[in-house]
């Protein structure tokens, strides 16, 4: 597979390592406004999201949104927006993030039963299909451009 690292570094895109959890959930590490955080790479998850309780930690201000988050801890979930954050992943950067805020309580809680740790938030396909990203699950790489 070094080859295809080879391969997508000449294309331009930027090589980020995830691990992988005892729930099989990928694990990554990234930077908010400049804050580091914990999340979970989800390709099913239409939006990129936080919790409320990381509001303040990421320093993002919340506007209130009329859109109800759906996902597998249910349906008409209360939702906040926030716009215009900075978002890196290893050497990839944006500057134009949105985050959907929403109580993501149950998931911790699901983590938390299978002695894990929790996570502040999940990054979903809107920043996998603005960076163009390919998976490497068996070296546990993906890649951005």
């Amino acid at each position: 597979m070094e080859n295809l690292h080879k391969l997508l570094k000449k294309e331009g895109y930027k090589k980020i390592k995830f691990k992988v959890s005892k729930t099989q959930h990928l694990l990554i590490k990234a930077k908010v406004n400049g804050i580091l955080g914990d999340f979970i790479l989800d390709t099913g998850a239409s939006n990129s999201c936080i919790g409320f309780d990381s509001v303040d930690y990421f320093n993002i201000i919340a506007k209130d949104s009329p859109t109800k988050a759906a996902g597998a801890g249910g349906t008409g979930m209360y939702t906040q927006m926030a716009t215009n954050n900075l978002l890196q992943l290893s050497h990839w950067k944006t500057t134009d993030f949105s985050l959907v805020i929403f109580d993501m309580s149950h998931v911790n809680l699901a983590l938390q039963q299978y002695n894990a740790k929790a996570v502040h938030g999940i990054i979903g396909a809107d920043i996998l299909l603005q960076g163009k990203a390919i998976i490497d699950y068996y070296n546990h790489y993906f890649y951005l451009k």
